[in-house]
Parts: structure tokens; C-alpha cells; sequence
């Protein structure tokens, strides 16, 4: 069976992706990043998904805890308000304060490397340009550049089977996405959006209240708790 690599990080994209994967025919990968991030329950969401999917012995969880010493991100740096959805934070831009520097580059790095080890053709990522937060590396162009990158520094891309970068969501609105999900039995009960990371979600970020439009226009509810509804 073809192998891909799943980046999986517990939230309901990049869950969508495992069951996306499978459908498309591969044996999948998961691997995880604990880069200190604020949302702490998303490493053991993330857990729950791959024992759902029966891939519990070969899910990666990869230390990234340095992230959090630089700091920069309201997600790792605890001086750093996680700001109401509609708002950037204290700084005005138009990327926001929950922007992690360097995240997603790492983490396709990381990923590039257990997908040679393993064999994989494939790495899945939910990056999405469209219902997203204004992360630069969340942007097709900067996911092109990447696999070109990935194909002239591995073996198999040298010996001209490099890897590729799936994003199957890149272009999928929030509700899109949830009723693809919805259709694959995708299991949302068991992640998690939110950026602060409490025990319920919050409710007020911009990653929950995507998520919760997102199901409002898919016409469906959101499986998980939340403090402030």
C-alpha cells in the first residue's frame, strides 16, 4: 500500500486530512509537533485521532520546545493575550499575533524526513487559504517553493521520485471542509480548535469561531464543548 505522511496536529483540518488520505488509498504517517504551544490539549487530541484511525504505534510526537523559548506567538508566549476573533492583537498588522515564526517550514521539514525514512510518497498538510487567519505560510506559493526545495534535498527527489505536498483543503471553505469530514466520518468529536487551550473552548478566537461557522454553514453541529456558549 502507498504510504503519506500526515502532519497532525488534533484540529478538525488536519483530522479532515487523515480521512482524506485513507480515502485516497494511502497507509498513513501522523506526526506531531509539541513546540509549546498554548493549546496543550491538541497533542493529546491529536493522540486520540491516530488510535480512531489505528495508526497509535506508528504516530510521531516531535519536540519543538525551543519554539516556545523564542516566543513571538501568542500560542507560545504566555505574555501574549490570545486576542477576540476579529481582532489582530497588540500590534497592528495584517498577520496576527497567533502566527507561530517559522511553524509550518519546520514542520514540513520534520515531516520530509519520516516520509524518506518510511518510504512515503506523500506528505498531507490542511493549510488553507481561504477560511484561514492570514498566515503566510499557509499560502500555495509558499507550499510550491517548499516541495521544490524537498525535491532537490532528498535521495528520492534527486533519483526523481521526490515527495509530494498534499493539500487537499488549500481552496475548501471552513463548511466545505466539515461536510467533506462529515461524508469520510471524519472524527471531530475528538479534536480540538481552540486557541487557548482549556479544558472547553473558548468560543471567542478566531480559530473558534471559523470552526464554528463553519459547521453553522455546513448546516451541522459542532460535536465538542464549548465555555462560553
Amino acid at each position: 500500500m502507498k504510504k503519506a505522511v500526515v502532519i497532525l496536529s488534533g484540529g478538525l483540518d488536519s483530522t479532515t486530512c487523515m480521512g482524506i488520505a485513507r480515502e485516497a488509498g494511502y497507509d498513513v504517517y501522523p506526526i506531531t509537533f509539541d513546540y509549546g504551544q498554548r493549546q496543550r490539549r491538541e497533542i493529546e487530541n491529536a493522540r486520540l485521532v491516530a488510535e480512531f484511525y489505528g495508526v497509535a504505534d506508528r504516530h510521531k510526537v516531535i519536540s519543538l520546545g525551543f519554539l516556545k523559548e523564542f516566543g513571538g506567538s501568542a500560542l507560545t508566549d504566555d505574555s501574549i493575550d490570545v486576542p477576540p476573533a476579529g481582532e489582530s492583537g497588540p500590534v497592528e498588522s495584517d498577520i496576527p499575533v497567533t502566527y507561530v515564526p517559522g511553524r509550518n517550514l519546520l514542520f514540513l521539514s520534520i515531516a520530509t524526513s519520516y516520509a524518506e525514512v518510511t518510504g512515503a510518497e506523500a506528505i498531507y498538510i490542511g493549510v488553507n487559504a481561504l477560511d484561514y487567519s492570514g498566515y503566510p505560510d499557509c499560502r500555495p506559493e509558499f507550499i510550491r517553493k517548499v516541495e521544490e526545495v524537498m525535491a532537490l534535498a532528498t535521495r528520492v527527489g534527486v533519483e526523481g521520485v521526490p515527495i509530494k505536498i498534499e493539500t487537499p483543503l488549500i481552496d475548501w471553505t471552513k463548511a466545505e471542509i466539515i461536510r467533506q469530514g462529515e461524508r469520510l466520518g471524519v472524527p471531530y468529536h475528538l479534536t480540538t480548535s481552540c486557541y487557548n487551550g482549556q479544558e472547553e473552548a473558548c468560543g471567542e478566537c478566531d480559530s473558534c469561531r471559523l470552526r464554528l461557522k463553519g459547521f453553522a454553514d455546513a448546516q451541522s453541529s459542532d460535536p465538542i464543548a464549548y465555555r462560553s456558549l
